[in-house]
């Protein structure tokens, strides 16, 4: 069974545990918070403490959710390791992991219906990276 991290903020929390719920039989998660949608919180703190765990281990993947997935994702790709992807179709998600390697996923909760977060959270986590000519170019990341 995988191991994957997640978190999000009060905006991202209801769509947070319902990806728990969904895939609980197929994934194991490690949930770093929050752990309530009525205090407001502040995305970035755990969008950092997200990341410093993916980033130990080049195995470890990622799911980040608030309101848009673009604040998540902003402060996650301030790290070294994280290539994270604000992801809205089965599409760009898949090309988030074939071309970019990409190893958190962003979601937005007020942006994205739950289906469709479902989905793509099942292509991030089963799509790999094609290599070859991407390989160079996400070393220049």
């Amino acid at each position: 069974m995988k191991k994957i991290f997640i978190s999000s903020d009060h905006a991202g929390y209801k769509l947070k545990e319902q990806i728990k719920n969904r895939f609980k039989k197929k994934f194991k998660f490690k949930d770093l918070g929050t752990n309530d949608s009525k205090v407001s919180v502040n995305y970035p703190d755990y969008a950092h403490n997200l990341c410093k765990k993916v980033s130990a281990n080049s195995k470890n993947m990622g799911i980040l959710v608030c309101g848009s997935g673009m604040g998540m994702s902003m402060a996650a790709n301030r790290h070294k390791k994280i290539r994270a992807a604000v992801c809205y179709s089965l599409k760009n998600t898949k090309l988030s992991r074939l071309h970019n390697n990409a190893n958190v996923i962003t979601l937005g909760s007020r942006l994205t219906k739950k289906n469709t977060a479902f989905k793509c959270i099942e292509a991030f986590i089963n799509t790999k990276f094609e290599g070859g000519r991407h390989k160079k170019r996400v070393k220049k990341i």
